[in-house]
């Protein structure tokens, strides 16, 4: 009964995919760019340096549903078993008696994780619930009580925001059907579930006062959690990387199968970054710059953060050796947030104590 369920649901899930691929082929570029977007990859290297230099207890909030939104994403794909539209397509007996729709592949098609939630779309719904809600959470602050005109510019600013919140999820949860990469029912899942993180967050307040050791604490046992669930279920004959043979025996380029999609890359990527985040907040080098208030300073924080991360980014880890690569994963992952916290902050503000000093 419940195949049968899941069946009707992903066979209109592919006829979704293939209407929009066969009405809407010219937009393919603007879906690529949206998935590319979407990705968490953005939040780390552009959003977080960003917020962090405007509004640090933004910036960490970001951080922090992005990491444990996508393990929770990790855990939920390895407990639900998520099909991929790619590949089920081929495989499924649902098209026994009539013709298998003829579906396209992409670049970003060919995910090597399970399907459900989609990642994606959970990702990009925690972080701009967070932004939107953070933002609406500041302006509450600074208008005025009993001021009309300020009650009806708060009101036009909370329309607009969620208006683009609501804009940005349709996107990107069309994106990923159209790409082939989710069914509807999994960017659906992944929508509600990255809103439910995002709240959470929005009423904890033990993360902007977490000292190193609850950071090293955290980072350890939500990877130990994982490789544990793992290696329990595969001893019980379970393999959590069933999809990855999958991805590679359907997916129409093999150069199109990355190794960072796999799910222990997202995990040490997502760890990696968390624990950076420990290291820079409390690096004695961020305790020397976080008293600097100047607009003129943090904007020099921000244009720095930008332009070096954008060309830390352009360096990609070996992916002959998959150990090494999860490793270098695990490191440039936490060189980020470490880097954008105390080091770039205070190589700036070395940079401008040898001008003043040079003029005087």
């Amino acid at each position: 009964m419940l195949n049968a369920i899941m069946d009707g649901m992903q066979g209109l899930g592919v006829s979704i995919t293939h209407y929009l691929q066969t009405n809407y082929k010219d937009a393919q570029d603007l879906f690529l760019w949206v998935s590319w977007a979407a990705d968490l990859r953005n939040t780390f290297f552009i959003f977080f340096p960003l917020w962090f230099h405007l509004r640090p207890s933004v910036g960490i909030k970001l951080i922090w549903v992005a990491v444990i939104g996508d393990w929770l994403n990790l855990v939920f794909k390895w407990i639900l078993f998520g099909e991929r539209p790619y590949w089920w397509v081929h495989e499924t007996p649902y098209y026994a008696n009539t013709v298998r729709p003829h579906i396209e592949q992409y670049p970003m098609t060919c995910e090597t994780g399970p399907g459900s939630p989609s990642g994606h779309a959970m990702g990009a719904a925690g972080i701009y619930y967070t932004l939107v809600t953070s933002i609406l959470a500041i302006m509450n602050c600074k208008k005025k009580f009993g001021n009309k005109k300020s009650t009806k510019s708060s009101w036009y600013l909370k329309t607009i925001l969620w208006t683009v919140f609501c804009g940005v999820q349709v996107c990107v949860c069309l994106s990923r059907v159209f790409l082939a990469a989710h069914f509807p029912h999994q960017v659906i899942a992944g929508v509600i579930t990255g809103m439910i993180v995002a709240e959470a967050f929005n009423r904890t307040e033990w993360i902007y006062s977490t000292n190193m050791k609850k950071y090293f604490y955290i980072t350890l046992f939500l990877t130990s959690f994982a490789v544990g669930f793992y290696l329990l279920l595969k001893v019980l004959g379970v393999d959590l990387l069933w999809t990855l043979e999958k991805a590679q025996k359907w997916c129409v380029r093999p150069e199109w199968v990355h190794l960072d999609s796999t799910p222990f890359a997202s995990l040490l990527r997502n760890m990696g970054t968390l624990f950076g985040l420990g290291l820079g907040l409390h690096s004695p080098l961020y305790t020397e710059t976080k008293k600097s208030s100047s607009t003129l300073v943090k904007t020099g924080y921000i244009i720095s953060s930008l332009v070096l991360l954008h060309l830390f980014d352009s360096v990609k880890p070996p992916t002959h050796t998959a150990a090494l690569f999860y490793l270098l994963s695990f490191c440039k992952s936490a060189t980020v947030p470490l880097a954008t916290v105390s080091i770039i902050p205070y190589c700036v503000n070395g940079a401008l104590s040898l001008q003043n000093k040079k003029s005087l």
